[in-house]
């Protein structure tokens, strides 16, 4: 984090519909709550995809049939030394297939993008909680 950011602690919910035409704007807005914080470019897109992916999944798997009121929540706040997002659906979990084909690497490859992944479902849906250190270039002793 910037010297500008050191104890800066932001907390940040926004609700869409769950529809992947919707991913875009998602993207968007993580990215935005991401520029203050003064991480590489790099980070910045390996955070934005593995937020991208949970919500992606939210969007094509959680809700069959497809309703009106489906949504995705995130949840983002930082604290000294880790930015938090939390991708909640409201829908059913699908498990990903035994032998996965082009598809279902999605917790491999967010495991891959962030620090932590924490994955609960149940009857309520399905919550994603990604972490990962918000260390600036500069701050890494």
């Amino acid at each position: 984090m910037s010297t500008a950011a050191v104890g800066h602690v932001e907390y940040v919910h926004h609700v869409w519909p769950a529809r992947p035409v919707h991913l875009a704007s998602i993207r968007a807005e993580v990215r935005r709550w991401l520029a203050p914080l003064g991480l590489t470019e790099d980070t910045q897109e390996d955070i934005v995809l593995a937020a991208n992916e949970a919500a992606s999944n939210a969007a094509e798997h959680a809700y069959l049939p497809v309703t009106v009121g489906d949504t995705v929540e995130l949840t983002f706040w930082v604290e000294a030394r880790a930015v938090w997002i939390e991708i909640v659906d409201h829908g059913r979990w699908q498990a990903p297939a035994p032998r996965p084909g082009a598809r279902g690497h999605g917790l491999k490859m967010m495991s891959n993008l962030v620090d932590t992944v924490l994955l609960h479902y149940d009857g309520r849906g399905t919550r994603v909680l990604l972490r990962h250190p918000a260390v600036a270039p500069h701050d890494q002793r």
